[in-house]
This record gives structure tokens, C-alpha cells and sequence, in this order.
């Protein structure tokens, strides 16, 4: 419905623009008056007024009528019953609700759950009713505010680029009001974590076993209990396995995707850089569970068989099959990047090199990849945070294990990896377990931001500006 309803709004929209545009030309010509703007941007004006209103209103709506429906069918429940349900019994008689309204209920059926889905039925017409008649209602209403100053004359060009300036302000605080929120949400969880668990025993421990204390109830475990878990969330073999098959990656990476990015910068022709490009960069819009099966069913039992040949122990998931398919990941990154910093440096600084009798490869040593260094630096420390944020190759080709491990050929694990497994099924949130993957998330999230923020004063430091 929501769906149907956007693209209304979406063809109502642009059907306004080019009325929009097609009505000043009209009154233009007719009254010989000079417009203060461009008929697109009047057409633009009008599309906007009429869009973003009611996709605003929509898009409340959308938040805040599932809990209002639900309110509502609550207080039905406890009405027609004497018995007083808690707030977990509410909950999962109004999800029997709305799977018996929707078809795929398989319990047992109640009058309590039909009579409730009548009333869920009822609701969410009434809902959808009063949500179509609303946004009719602000779509006339303000078409007809921006048809009225149209028609006036107004600077469309100034008023669009207003809107557009409120546009990109709002997307630029959602993204700042997301990143607080994500560090907020793992401050709070870890700051629990680390009330229990020491934060030394955590960063220096090399031992991970968090199942010790799912096993527990965290409601009735005492505090002498808690300190034998000490042992048990000890995050070096993380820490480790991270790096290591982040070590790995990169140097699969790092060679590849530079020198792939100096050809296609320095030695391609025009025809070859159209194809090889695009081809190169098709591999970062691979879907990053395509690299796990790749990895899984392919890479790690050819390196299992080669090993068996020279009567080596390989692992079926290993290190380097992970860290090899995550490297051919990577290598679109650092080679675009690297490609786009070689071609912005000026080609004077080439045709000067040559002037003093310098070779094509001599001028790329030693003109071209100093002046680009701190772009490439740039890109290779961007390559890292993505390797070290991988997740589903690594769960799908290095293993569980937390093995503090430097053999490549045995099988290890990553942070990524970790929080996946904590978190999958249902879990109590008051558990170690669970809040020891907000504890590996921050810490993760501090790495990464660590990373950046090198890689931002590598640039800022060698950066050269040319004119």
C-alpha cells in the first residue's frame, strides 16, 4: 500500500514540473513579463512542494501506526478479559493476532485471537483510510500554496535551492544522529560488560569461550562466580585472527591493485582502460557471501588437496583461503582509488621529467608515485578498515575456532566472525555472552576509527597542491 502510494505521489510530482514549467512559459509570453527565474526551476518548485510534504507525512505515519494499532488492540485485550496479562503475554497473543490475520498462524485459534484480528482488520483499514485522505488533503493544500507563488513570480531559483541546502542538511544530521546512536548503543551495552568482566582481562586474555557463561543464569549469578568467567572472554586470539587474515588479504591486495591501477593510470590505452575498468570494479559489487561459498567450496578445498599432495595438515577452513578470496575483494578498492590519485597528479610534473630525459618508468618512480603517495597511503589504509570489518568470508572459510594460531593453513577466527555467532537466535541481553559482542563491537568501531584517522593525517601531511 505504502509502495503504491509513493509512486503516486512520485508521478503526481513530476506531472507538476512539467505543468509547472509549461504554465510561467505560458504567462510569460502572454503578459510580457520577464520570469525570475528559469521555467525549470519553477517546475522543480512545484514538484517539491507537492512531494515532500506528503512523503514526510507518509513516512511518520508509517513509525507511529503499527505501535498506535497496537495500543489499541491492547486495550481490547485486557477489556474483554478479566484475567490481567503482563506486557510479555500482550505481546505474543497480539503476534498470534497478526499472524492469524495475515494467513500463516499455525497454533491453536481462540475466540480471543479472532475476535482480535476482526479488530486488528478493522484498525488498520480505518488507518490506511484516514492516511490516503490526509495526504490528499496536504498534497492539495500545498499544490495550491506553490501554485499561487508560481504565479506571482516568485525567485524559484533562490526557493529551490533553499529546499535543496534543508535537504541536504537533514541527510547530513541523519548520518551524524546514526553514527552517535551506534556509539551510544555500544557504549552503554559494554559499559555493563566491563562492570562485570575486567577490561585488562578482556584486551589481554588468550582465551575465548563465551558459552561459559551462557550457560549460566545471569539473573541469580553471584559475583563470585562472575569473576571465574574472568578467563573466559580474553579477546588476543580475535585480535589475532583478525589481523592475521587482514595481513593476508592485503598482501594478496595491495600489489595486485596497485600495479593493476598504475597500468591503467600510466600504460592503458583508452580502449583498454574503457573495458578493463569497469570489469575490475565489478568485483567489489560482488555480494561478500558469493566470495564465502567461492572460498568455502572452491579455494579451501584446493588448498586442502595441494597440502595433502606434499603431505602437509591443511584445514578445510583456513586462514589463507579466507584471506586470499578477501583480498581479490579488495583489490577493486585500491586499484580505483590508486587510479584516480595517479591521474590527478598535473601532467606537467611528467612532461618535465621527460624534458630532463627520463624515462616513462623513472618518471613514475620517481615523480608520479611520491606526488600521488599520500592518496595511495590513503587507499590502502581504506582497504584495511574493510578488511578488518569482513565478515561473511571469514564465517564462511576460516572457522569458529579462536586459535592463536601464525600458521595460515590451520583454521582461526575474526571479531566479525564472534559477533555474528553471539547474536544469532534468541539471547538474554543482561548475559555476558550477549554483551561481550558490543564489547568486541567497540572495540572494533575504535580500530577502524584509529585507522581513519591515520590514513587522514598521512593525507593531510604529504598532500601536495599543485596549480
Amino acid at each position: 500500500m505504502n509502495l503504491a502510494i509513493i509512486v503516486l505521489i512520485v508521478l503526481f510530482s513530476i506531472s507538476s514540473f512539467f505543468f509547472a514549467r509549461t504554465k510561467v512559459k505560458k504567462i510569460a509570453i502572454s503578459n510580457q513579463t520577464k520570469l525570475n527565474a528559469l521555467p525549470d526551476y519553477y517546475g522543480f518548485y512545484l514538484s517539491l512542494w507537492c512531494a515532500l510534504p506528503a512523503l514526510l507525512i507518509l513516512i511518520v505515519w508509517t513509525i507511529f501506526e503499527p505501535s498506535i494499532i497496537k495500543a489499541f488492540i491492547f486495550q481490547g485485550i485486557s477489556g474483554e478479559n478479566a484475567q490481567t496479562y503482563n506486557n510479555s503475554e500482550l505481546n505474543l497473543i497480539y503476534q498470534q493476532i497478526k499472524s492469524f490475520h495475515f494467513g500463516y498462524f499455525t497454533g491453536t485459534i481462540t475466540e480471543e485471537i479472532i475476535r482480535g484480528a476482526e479488530s486488528y482488520k478493522s484498525f488498520l483499514s480505518i488507518a490506511q483510510g484516514s492516511k490516503i485522505v490526509l495526504l490528499a488533503t496536504i498534497i492539495i493544500f500545498t499544490t495550491l500554496y506553490a501554485l499561487k507563488k508560481i504565479l506571482n513570480n516568485n525567485k524559484a531559483r533562490e526557493d529551490v535551492e533553499k529546499i535543496f541546502k534543508g535537504l541536504l542538511f537533514v541527510c547530513s544530521l541523519v548520518a551524524i544522529l546514526t553514527t552517535i546512536g551506534i556509539i551510544f548503543a555500544l557504549l552503554f551495552e559494554s559499559i555493563k560488560f566491563f562492570s562485570v568482566i575486567n577490561i585488562f582481562d578482556f584486551l589481554f586474555g588468550t582465551s575465548w569461550s563465551p558459552q561459559r557463561a551462557f550457560v549460566r543464569d545471569a539473573s541469580t549469578i553471584t559475583a563470585e562466580e562472575y569473576a571465574d568467567l574472568k578467563n573466559a572472554f580474553g579477546t588476543v586470539p580475535l585480535f589475532a585472527g583478525t589481523a592475521f587474515i587482514a595481513l593476508i588479504a592485503m598482501i594478496v591486495a595491495v600489489p595486485i591493485g596497485l600495479f593493476s591501477g598504475i597500468y591503467m593510470a600510466e600504460y592503458a590505452n583508452t580502449k583498454v582502460r574503457k573495458y578493463s575498468k569497469p570489469i575490475i570494479e565489478i568485483l567489489a559489487g560482488i555480494p561478500t557471501v558469493v566470495y564465502g561459498f567461492f572460498a568455502a567450496l572452491t579455494v579451501g578445498p584446493f588448498f586442502r588437496e595441494i597440502g595433502e599432495k606434499f603431505g602437509l595438515e591443511v584445514s578445510s577452513e583456513s586462514a589463507l583461503a579466507a584471506g586470499l578470496v578477501m583480498g581479490v575483494m579488495i583489490i577493486p578498492y585500491i586499484s580505483s582509488l590508486s587510479d584516480d590519485v595517479i591521474n590527478a597528479v598535473p601532467q606537467s610534473l611528467r612532461d618535465g621529467s621527460y624534458a630532463i630525459g627520463a624515462t616513462k618508468s623513472e618518471t613514475i618512480k620517481r615523480v608520479v608515485f611520491p606526488a600521488a603517495l599520500p592518496g595511495i597511503v590513503g587507499s590502502v589504509l581504506l582497504a584495511v578498515s574493510r578488511a578488518i570489518g569482513e565478515t561473511m568470508i571469514v564465517v564462511m572459510a576460516a572457522g569458529l575456532a579462536a586459535n592463536l594460531t601464525l600458521n595460515p593453513l590451520e583454521s582461526t577466527t575474526t571479531i566479525t566472525t564472534q559477533i555474528v555467532m553471539i547474536l544469532v537466535g534468541d539471547q538474554e541481553f543482561d548475559s555476558p555472552k550477549t554483551q561481550s559482542a558490543f564489547a568486541l563491537g567497540l572495540t572494533l568501531f575504535f580500530a577502524t576509527l584509529v585507522l581513519n584517522y591515520i590514513a587522514l593525517r598521512v593525507v593531510k601531511k604529504y598532500r601536495e597542491k599543485y596549480e
